[in-house]
């Protein structure tokens, strides 16, 4: 599913760190090696056909590597 991040990420937690990712591997080989987290958060969104909607969404960020492989977990009412 293809959005847009409007505006700040809120309420972001750490779901895991390093080895305990489950694709931690796939993302060294694909984006270098670096000190991967899992994180979470709430961000106000523009989905596809234009809709626009609170949802929660996950990602990795590694350290000098910035935000990857974003999407949505959740749509919140």
């Amino acid at each position: 599913m293809h959005f847009d991040i409007i505006g700040d990420v809120e309420n972001v937690q750490v779901v895991a760190v390093g080895g305990r990712i489950h694709d931690v591997m796939r993302l060294r080989r694909q984006f270098g090696s670096a000190r991967w987290r899992k994180l979470k958060g709430i961000a106000k969104v523009r989905l596809q056909n234009g809709r626009v909607c609170r949802a929660e969404i996950h990602w990795y960020e590694g350290h000098g590597r910035g935000k990857k492989k974003m999407k949505i977990k959740k749509i919140l009412r």
